[in-house]
Order: C-alpha cells, then sequence, then structure tokens
C-alpha cells in the first residue's frame, strides 16, 4: 500500500517507522516534514533527533517536505492518509485534504479549541470538525495505548482503528497491522475519540496525586473514578459505554496515567512541585495534549449536564486557582454517593 504520515512528531514518526518497518508488507511510505530544516536533517542522519532520538528510520521511509498547499496534489496515489498533527492543526489539514478519495486518518486526541468569537461555542471532536470542513471526506482514527519509542522499536503494541466506513476501518487495518502492532477495529468513532480525549486530562490527574505522594490507593481510586468520567461524557455524546473497556478507553487511560513514557503526567507531577501551566508546558519540550483539551472537555461535559469532578480539579489547577492541597481537600470533600457510572 502507498502510505502518507502528515507531521513528523514523535507519533507520526513512530508510526511511519513501524509500516516501512514491515517487510513482508511491501508498503510504500512517506513521512511529510512541515519544518524544512527538520526534513533535512532527518534525510541527512537518517533519525529523528529531536522527537525520535537514536532510533534510525528505515531505509524504505521516505522523507518529504514543503508548504501544506501542496499536499493535496500527493494524494492521487496514495492508499491511507494519515495526519499527525496536533490538535489545534487538525481543521487545517482536514481542510486541505477535503477532497482526497483516500481514507484520512487522524492520530491527535482531543477536543478543538472552541472559536471564542462564535457565542456558546464548544470544543469539538475530529469526527465533528470533518463534517464542518470535508463532509464527503472517509476518515477514521488511530487511536489506544501507545507510547512513540516502544512503537518504533517494535516492541508489541496494540492499537483501535475506528471508523463507521467499514471499509475504512479494513484499510486501516490493512495499513498499519503487523507482528509487533495489533490493529483492532471499531466502529464507535464517538467513544474512541472520547476515550483518547479525556485520558489526557485524567493523567494529569495522576501524574499530580503521585507527585504529592498520596499512595497507590489514591491513584487506583483516581483511575477507576477517570474512566467512570470519561464513559459518563462519551455516552452522553452518543457512544457506548462497552468502548471504554477496551483500548481506547481503560487501556489508554492506565499506560497514560502511569507510564513514565506520559509527557500528560509528567505536567501532573510538575504542578505538584509547584511549577505553574506554562512553566511545566516549557520544562517538555513537546506536546502535552491533557493542557490544551481539559478546558475543552471541561466545557463540554457543563454543556451537556455531565458531572467531571476531576477533571473541573485539573482545570481549576492548570489556571492557577487551586494550590495543590485545596485541590485534593476539594475531591475529598464530596458528598457520600453511590458507584454508578
Amino acid at each position: 500500500m502507498n502510505i502518507m504520515v502528515l507531521g513528523a512528531g514523535a507519533w507520526g514518526t513512530a508510526l511511519a517507522v513501524a509500516a516501512a518497518s514491515h517487510a513482508g508488507a511491501g508498503h510504500q511510505v512517506q513521512l511529510w516534514v512541515r519544518n524544512a530544516a527538520q526534513a533535512a536533517q532527518m534525510q541527512a542522519t537518517r533519525e529523528n533527533t529531536r522527537y525520535l532520538p537514536g532510533l534510525p528510520l528505515p531505509d524504505g521511509l521516505q522523507i518529504l517536505t514543503g508548504v501544506a498547499d501542496t499536499l493535496p496534489a500527493r494524494l492521487a496515489t496514495q492508499d491511507v492518509v494519515v495526519v499527525a498533527t496536533p490538535m489545534a492543526a487538525l481543521r487545517e489539514m482536514l481542510t486541505l485534504l477535503r477532497h482526497s478519495k483516500a481514507p484520512v486518518a487522524w492520530l491527535c486526541k482531543g477536543f478543538e479549541w472552541p472559536d471564542s468569537a462564535v457565542l456558546g461555542a464548544v470544543g469539538l471532536l475530529g469526527h465533528e470538525i470533518a463534517a464542518e470542513v470535508a463532509p464527503d471526506l472517509p476518515i477514521g482514527i488511530l487511536s489506544g495505548p501507545t507510547f512513540a519509542q516502544e512503537v518504533a522499536r517494535g516492541l508489541p503494541s496494540a492499537i483501535v482503528a475506528a471508523s463507521t466506513d467499514a471499509t475504512v476501518r479494513e484499510r486501516l487495518v490493512q495499513a498499519f497491522h503487523s507482528p509487533t502492532l495489533r490493529v483492532y477495529a471499531n466502529d464507535d468513532l464517538i467513544g474512541v475519540e472520547v476515550g483518547g480525549a479525556v485520558k489526557n486530562v485524567l493523567a494529569i490527574a495522576t501524574g499530580f496525586c503521585d507527585g504529592l505522594q498520596l499512595g497507590l490507593n489514591a491513584r487506583a481510586a483516581l483511575i477507576t473514578r477517570g474512566l467512570a468520567e470519561i464513559t459518563r461524557l462519551g455516552r452522553a455524546l452518543g457512544a457506548r459505554a462497552e468502548t471504554f473497556m477496551g483500548l481506547s478507553g481503560m487501556g489508554d487511560l492506565v499506560l497514560t496515567a502511569t507510564g513514565d513514557l506520559s509527557r500528560n503526567r509528567k505536567v501532573g507531577l510538575l504542578l505538584a512541585q509547584g511549577l505553574t501551566q506554562d512553566e511545566a508546558v516549557a520544562s517538555l519540550g513537546h506536546v502535552a495534549e491533557g493542557v490544551y483539551s481539559a478546558r475543552t472537555v471541561w466545557q463540554r461535559a457543563r454543556a451537556l449536564g455531565v458531572e467531571m469532578p476531576i477533571t473541573e480539579a485539573v482545570v481549576a489547577l492548570l489556571d492557577g486557582r487551586l494550590k495543590p492541597q485545596q485541590a485534593v481537600a476539594l475531591l475529598m470533600a464530596r458528598d457520600p454517593a453511590a458507584e454508578v457510572h
């Protein structure tokens, strides 16, 4: 298959490496790099030193660059196109790709920051953005419990290819399923998107809990009640509850909330040390989607009347309205309730 990955961050590069490394499949994989200097460096060294240092790029992986407006002309020969930009750039990319005949899937996880000029606007999920700017585009998402470094190294991993279109799901499985990367198909696009978006916010909360050394009991409680928050919001948006017990729900939440490679968990650890949001993000040097998704998740939940106390506390921490110990006290002071989702 001919596969084009748009965006050479850690995850986009890792997925391109995984597809190009699957020798038996015979894929022709192209990785488009927006920054010309980064592209030249990757071509010269055969390594993405900024995001995946020490991991060589396969010989068969072609590195491309150029202005984004030239991308539509490259699509005619592609079987699958993957958008590997941050959530903030997804609208731009889907608009550029709106006439693509090949399925377009994205890797970013979150809600788009709403347009402040539009009264009552709320943050949108990827499929909602696509419905606005590219309603005829065959779309899907690749999501699940994956750290880019491990996928690029060929360690055993599993992801979900979600789409309401069976042809898109089949194409994504064919493109990326390999002996080291198992791809499961799922038609609950909304559920997979919600799981990926909200788990980043909850990973900040869990990192914060661990940073304060509140113990393993507190961590388990946060993860479990966090999954309940994901499920409540997902069901309100039309997802199936069982989706959140799978890879893109529980699996992704556990990995991101507990793994040392998690950028969102790292943000929580830094907040517990007393750093501000800006200081925590600056120290990472990478995008932590949970920082930008937290407010839009909470906003969307409020618009739907969905209670999400952990998410609300994370937003208050990021905004500097709560100090660390105040956030703990706020959550522990909640009234007794039955354990329901």
